[in-house]
């Protein structure tokens, strides 16, 4: 479960940066507090079953990895292969960091 915290966390993290970015009207600023808290909490309740390094390393690589692929995607940012490639060395550090990360279920805890 502590681990779909993090997911949620990174998916709303995409939300409030875009927002942070974008918002103009006081209802879109609104939605992008409400993204920051509900990401936050997410960070909060993850970490009370998993390392906090370890929480904010994938929440903060896999969300900025998303963030620069939908720049890309959605917002004309400028593309290049050697950002490409940084993010795919973030990606494999988060998913390296999962791989090595016990979760406390698995021994035996809470």
């Amino acid at each position: 479960m502590a681990w779909l915290y993090v997911l949620l966390a990174a998916v709303v993290e995409v939300f409030w940066v875009i927002g942070l970015r974008y918002s103009e009207t006081p209802l879109e600023w609104a939605g992008t507090i409400i993204a920051i808290i509900i990401s936050f909490y997410s960070i909060i309740k993850a970490c009370e079953k998993l390392p906090s390094g370890t929480v904010y390393a994938v929440f903060t690589g896999s969300g900025a990895a998303a963030i620069v692929l939908i720049d890309f995607l959605f917002f004309g940012a400028e593309f290049s292969f050697i950002k490409i490639l940084f993010i795919g060395i973030i990606i494999i550090g988060v998913i390296g960091i999962k791989m090595t990360t016990v979760d406390p279920v698995d021994e035996g805890g809470d």
